[in-house]
């Protein structure tokens, strides 16, 4: 009876307003998610919730674990989203189920305002289904909606697919609400889509050859060329006019992939290739299998020569770019720098993938003008090298190997950009660099895992130069590679020094440079204008991250970093090793004098074993409100002598809220010793600890349960007890956890510690 009068309900909304909310609340179950979606307003006015239903929607349809499941805070948004992408690739049968199907509503349409976040993967499925005329409204409808724009695990894409991403990314972030755009996972970018990506969400726009113009852009705009100032905009104010003779090497976008296919198939896979060979083949629409970036330059052109807006994009050189060419001797009485090394293109039946069309090179998306000063005959060669690691003297860097975009116009640009584990060649570094250089709108960058390699400083300049641009917003940088040709932390003081009103940053280097090692034959030092041997100004950081390498870090180096950040009020420092604890102290004195904001401090896979004295010293300081310290190896050497001082610190000191000991190997009796941190005698304010994989047994816990019991204090808050082996006893660690409730918010988990420790043993 209740089905039947759910289904008959169907035709009019407003019968569920008149039901009363008993027999309401039993017809929810059997509405499908179309109508389940309309009346969730009504059921809320009625003092009824839909969350469980939703909820076991996604366990029954979804069946897949949600992402950030602690955090999911309204599972229709979440159930709806997720359900718009299954849709829109295919991945769903909506016919598959009564709950899903229904003809009077489009699953897109009906969706798409509850998606923040859109995936796109593979061979860019879903671009074209969302841009086609039927879906106009679902478009127009994410570009409201969607705030984040995510592609994974990209693949080599045609000529068309690439054509409806640009008009995607054209209604979503131009004329859109698209804040966010992150890369994850693309080992072999292809240059054209990746260089189509990153240039859109800088906000940059030119109509592809044949594709439809844009509705929103409206006809006065179309096809005009940008204003004096806008150029100047687009080239980025520290770009000097230039006069020398040069050519370019375009970085091709669309209707080339026949001739390509073709000419890939007869060129030799060299890694050193003439101008004119390079010129030609780029003419005629694609960069070779290696992307390589040669940048050709012709004696048949006129100095300061205007194209004509059919023939390819040049610019002229002025009096500096001469003058800093001429810093560089030529290649015949120096030796050259060696190629950098590239990333190959897939082989197979995807490597010969066919392109549709010829036309002009006028008729391409972009023609990115990459210039080397200097003139050169035409078939001279020229290294990968000095194209990447030119201009590296300190010169402005917009005087070498910077795209030119005055065919393009500027729309609304994104705030946030990731790229994790997308190799960047030389050619896509240098097309970022020059984006970033003007890109004002930009708040946050994440460069993960890309491979930078000798061009971070070409990032550096880049960012020294956003830095002088009026109006910029950049205030977080997270920086991570496997490599640096800097050390960390003169990379650290380079980024400071680059950027003194960033916020934030995060840097991590996996593997020490060659620099770190002194021993390492021709190991020339950067840039005086990157490193500097100058006190640091005073910068805005708020809070610094930092993960180490192996090998001891040099104390005063960062000692000046943090002199340098008064207003730091966060610290986390991993895998940090010191000479000797004499330069620990001299790092936590330094924090103690010139960082008085500081409030969170975080030390991760350390060894202060010997360092215990440095310990409470921390633990004594009235400033800060947490304290991390995570598998450091603190009760490895006197634990009998050292915990009762570790106890008598924190008693005395009433500002330290968190404390985190994960990774300690606390144990039992470590434990019990805490517990008289919480004691009737204690001034300890402490509300959140974290004791995780620290070898606690349940007869421990049960034990510190009963003393916190004993001296009532109450809730204080948070324990974590990740992995510890509780499940050595599971009544006795069920006891436990129930009495510790009554005191405290108690986060655990079913780990199985003896499987743990036989893999542990395996990996020896």
């Amino acid at each position: 009876m209740l089905r039947t009068l759910a289904e008959k309900s169907k035709f009019c909304v407003l019968v569920f307003v008149a039901l009363p909310g008993p027999i309401l609340q039993s017809i929810l179950p059997l509405l499908n998610i179309y109508y389940l979606e309309r009346i969730e307003e009504t059921a809320l006015k009625k003092g009824l919730s839909t969350q469980a239903i939703w909820r076991r929607l996604w366990d029954e349809l979804m069946k897949t674990r949600p992402s950030g499941l602690e955090s999911v805070t309204c599972w229709r948004a979440k159930f709806m989203e997720a359900f718009f992408s299954h849709v829109l690739r295919g991945t769903i049968d909506v016919s598959s189920d009564r709950r899903l199907c229904d003809q009077r509503f489009s699953p897109l349409l009906h969706s798409s305002r509850h998606v923040r976040q859109l995936t796109i993967c593979n061979m860019l499925q879903g671009a074209t289904e969302l841009v086609a005329e039927p879906n106009r409204r679902v478009l127009e409808t994410l570009a409201s909606s969607l705030h984040t724009l995510k592609f994974r695990h990209l693949l080599f894409s045609d000529v068309a697919a690439q054509q409806s991403l640009r008009q995607l990314l054209h209604q979503l972030i131009h004329h859109g609400a698209v804040n966010q755009v992150s890369l994850y996972s693309w080992p072999v970018p292809e240059s054209a889509l990746f260089i189509l990506i990153l240039t859109m969400s800088a906000g940059f726009w030119q109509p592809g050859p044949g594709g439809p113009p844009c509705r929103l852009c409206g006809e006065a705009s179309r096809g005009r060329a940008p204003s004096r100032d806008e150029s100047s905009l687009l080239l980025g104010s520290r770009r000097p006019r230039r006069d020398a003779a040069e050519r370019c090497a375009a970085a091709l976008m669309a209707s080339r992939r026949k001739s390509e296919a073709k000419q890939m198939a007869r060129a030799p896979p060299t890694t050193r290739v003439t101008r004119r060979s390079t010129q030609e083949s780029l003419r005629a629409g694609g960069i070779d299998r290696k992307r390589e970036l040669h940048p050709p330059a012709t004696s048949n052109e006129a100095p300061g020569t205007k194209q004509p807006p059919s023939a390819p994009a040049t610019s002229s050189a002025s009096p500096s770019s001469s003058t800093s060419a001429s810093k560089r001797a030529p290649a015949s009485s120096t030796p050259q720098p060696k190629p950098l090394k590239r990333f190959k293109r897939a082989t197979g039946k995807k490597g010969a993938r066919t392109r549709q069309g010829s036309g002009a090179e006028s008729e391409d998306l972009y023609d990115f003008v990459f210039i080397v000063a200097g003139e050169k005959e035409d078939g001279e060669e020229m290294e990968i090298g000095e194209v990447a690691c030119g201009a590296l003297d300190g010169s402005d860097p917009s005087c070498l190997g910077l795209p030119a975009l005055e065919a393009s116009q500027r729309f609304r640009s994104i705030s946030t950009l990731e790229l994790f584990t997308v190799p960047l060649s030389t050619e896509a570094a240098l097309t970022l660099c020059h984006l970033l250089s003007s890109w004002v709108s930009l708040e946050s960058l994440t460069l993960s895992y890309n491979g930078l390699g000798s061009n971070i400083f070409r990032l550096l300049d880049s960012l020294r130069a956003l830095s002088g641009q009026a109006g910029c917003r950049l205030r977080a940088l997270h920086l991570s590679d496997l490599f640096s040709p800097l050390p960390i932390l003169e990379l650290t003081r380079a980024i400071v020094r680059a950027l003194p009103l960033l916020r934030v940053l995060s840097i991590r280097v996996d593997h020490p440079s060659q620099r770190d090692n002194p021993a390492v034959p021709g190991n020339a030092g950067p840039p005086s204008h990157i490193i500097g041997d100058e006190e640091l100004p005073e910068n805005c950081l708020e809070q610094l991250e930092m993960g180490f390498p192996r090998g001891a870090q040099s104390a005063p180096l960062l000692c000046s970093v943090l002199k340098a950040s008064g207003s730091l009020q966060q610290l986390s420092l991993d895998s940090t090793t010191f000479a000797s604890p004499q330069d620990f102290g001299l790092v936590l004195q330094t924090l103690k004098e010139y960082n008085l904001a500081l409030k969170r401090l975080s030390f991760h896979d350390m060894n202060l074993a010997d360092c215990q004295s440095e310990v409470l010293f921390l633990l004594q300081n009235l400033t800060l409100q947490e304290i991390t310290f995570s598998f450091c190896r603190l009760f490895e050497k006197r634990p009998a002598q050292f915990l009762p001082e570790m106890v008598a610190a924190m008693k005395g000191n009433s500002t330290l809220k968190g404390l985190r000991l994960p990774g300690n190997r606390l144990g039992n009796a470590g434990l019990l010793a805490l517990a008289d941190v919480f004691s009737e005698d204690s001034s300890s304010s402490l509300c959140q600890l974290d004791i995780s994989s620290n070898c606690i047994k349940p007869d421990g816990l049960l034990e510190f349960a009963k003393r916190l019991e004993r001296w009532g204090r109450g809730a204080f808050g948070h324990l974590r007890l990740f992995q510890n082996w509780l499940d050595q006893d599971a009544v006795t660690a069920r006891e436990a956890i129930r009495r510790l409730r009554a005191t405290c918010h108690v986060v655990s988990d079913s780990w199985d510690s003896s499987q743990a420790f036989a893999d542990y043993v395996s990996t020896m």
